[in-house]
């Protein structure tokens, strides 16, 4: 997933907004410098104790009041989306109705999740003892996002951290950081407590937002990541990562054809193809092959490219810049030079950073645009004998963010998806694991480390853990083991361990 560099970027200047339909300037936000970075993030701190103070139902109150306000706000967010995102209008809409579903879940749910847990012990030896595990927010939580989804992705981590009773410091992505600004305005404006910020800038402004954090949270290329994992190495600043994905999609003899073209191709083009779990290469057996590439075929050139105004009128935007549009473009010249075929599509349009849907095959693992991530529309087909080619080729990645399988027989379905690299895996679906925030969704493997959501894990994940040991009887004057050491009672101590842990024999020996 593109994201911007972490080197210096010099002399702060206001960076300049534009669509990448049709390369006009919408919209300016400054490049803060890192003592500005610091400034914002000092002050997000200094609120942060209240905020937390307020406890999970307070901070519902305004998150739920924050719901409201983009609710009313929606159509003008879908506005500011588009402008500098050029996507499409349904497109731009999903992301609001995700940040509403988002507020709902974790506002309502934080008091459950964050309550202390009280873990039994794991002997009657230890039953002296009440146990406890208490959640404290990290006081201040840098999120650093990509640009594919302006409003999307950063609410993927701000809303759980919010939840959890952390201040929140922002880094959008310079090519769609108009949004991100919006939503902080909307938080303002409601009157909540100045625990959301956001610093707009390029390369040097992440930089100094991951100094400034108690933990890290970013969404974006691989190589990028690895930067920002050495940084909070130095500083011993914990950290989660959601980096590239090569996504496959294995398809069965015996699959629901149309569900598996249909689902495929939404898959592999919603947003662009700008999607961090997009399906980004197809295994299909050799005897529905033709098939399932002719049905595919079909339906991609059914699909509408073009861009929206202010009604549903396309399927397909633009790509998000014109780096983006480059790597495109390789990708399927790379793998035609070297003996695939494109069956639809294939080359640029020649207007801004539009690329039509592109459907590929006779590829291979030499190409690519079979290896390398490409976040764009297109699907690259590779034809295989059985279910055990496809997944050997599936596992032939550096990548593991998620994966499906598309079969009438959902018991293979799950013994093939156990045998998969990747973090999630769909049958006879795509991209809605990004919609069940009650299962983890991370990568292996180059793909990341760490995960969001999962339920309660969602919200911990931004608390710091502190196990609480209590007596839960009367205490005597000194324990068996304490100073000085007294062989019988040590005796006592060791006999009693080893009775209640070893098995047989070995328990009195």
């Amino acid at each position: 997933m593109s994201s911007p560099d972490l080197a210096d970027a010099g002399a702060s200047t206001d960076l300049i907004v534009t669509n990448p339909g049709t390369g006009s300037p919408v919209g300016t936000v400054p490049s803060l410098s890192a003592e500005s970075v610091t400034a914002m993030a000092g002050a997000v701190r200094a609120a942060q104790p209240a905020w937390e103070a307020l406890g999970p139902t307070g901070r519902k109150h305004w998150l739920l009041t924050f719901q409201d306000w983009i609710l009313d706000h929606a159509a003008d967010l879908a506005d500011t989306i588009q402008s500098e995102s050029g996507k499409p209008r349904v497109d731009a809409e999903v992301e609001i109705s995700f940040i509403v579903d988002l507020l709902g879940y974790w506002s309502r749910h934080a008091a459950k999740f964050l309550a202390d847990r009280h873990p039994a012990p794991h002997t009657p030896l230890m039953r002296v003892k009440r146990l406890s595990v208490a959640y404290s927010p990290y006081p201040l939580v840098g999120i650093i996002t990509p640009w594919n989804f302006p409003l999307g992705m950063p609410a993927a981590d701000i809303v759980p951290a919010l939840a959890a009773g952390a201040g929140v410091l922002l880094k959008p992505s310079e090519v769609t950081p108009l949004t991100a600004v919006r939503l902080a305005e909307g938080w303002s404006e409601i009157g909540a407590p100045p625990v959301f910020a956001v610093a707009t800038g390029a390369g040097a402004t992440g930089a100094a937002v991951v100094e400034n954090a108690d933990y890290v949270q970013f969404t974006g290329s691989t190589a990028t990541g690895k930067k920002i994992a050495a940084a909070c190495a130095a500083t011993l600043t914990p950290y989660s990562l959601e980096l590239g994905g090569k996504d496959p999609a294995i398809v069965l003899a015996d699959a629901d054809l149309d569900r598996a073209v249909q689902g495929i191709a939404y898959g592999a083009l919603v947003n662009t193809g700008q999607l961090c779990v997009s399906i980004e290469r197809v295994y299909v057996e050799a005897s529905i092959h033709d098939r399932f590439v002719a049905r595919l075929v079909d339906h991609v050139e059914e699909l509408r490219v073009g861009l929206d105004g202010r009604s549903i009128e396309h399927d397909l935007g633009p790509l998000a810049n014109d780096a983006q549009l480059a790597i495109v473009t390789r990708h399927v010249e790379q793998a035609i030079a070297s003996g695939a075929t494109a069956r639809t599509g294939g080359k640029p349009t020649g207007t801004g950073t539009f690329y039509p849907p592109t459907v590929l095959v006779d590829v291979d693992h030499t190409m690519e645009c079979m290896t390398e991530e490409t976040f764009g529309p297109v699907i690259p087909v590779m034809k295989v004998a059985n279910a055990d080619e496809a997944i050997a080729l599936a596992n032939d990645s550096r990548y593991g963010l998620s994966a499906s399988v598309w079969t009438s027989d959902k018991g293979r379905a799950g013994a093939i998806a156990r045998r998969l690299f990747a973090g999630t895996v769909n049958v006879n679906d795509s991209v809605v694991n990004l919609f069940h925030y009650t299962i983890p969704h991370g990568g292996w493997g180059q793909s990341g480390t760490g995960a969001r959501w999962g339920g309660a894990q969602g919200l911990r994940k931004y608390c710091r853990q502190q196990a609480l040991t209590i007596p839960a009887v009367p205490t005597m004057k000194k324990e068996l083991a304490w100073f000085p050491y007294v062989p019988d009672k040590i005796a006592i101590l060791q006999k009693s361990m080893r009775a209640f842990a070893a098995r047989g024999k070995r328990r009195f020996g």
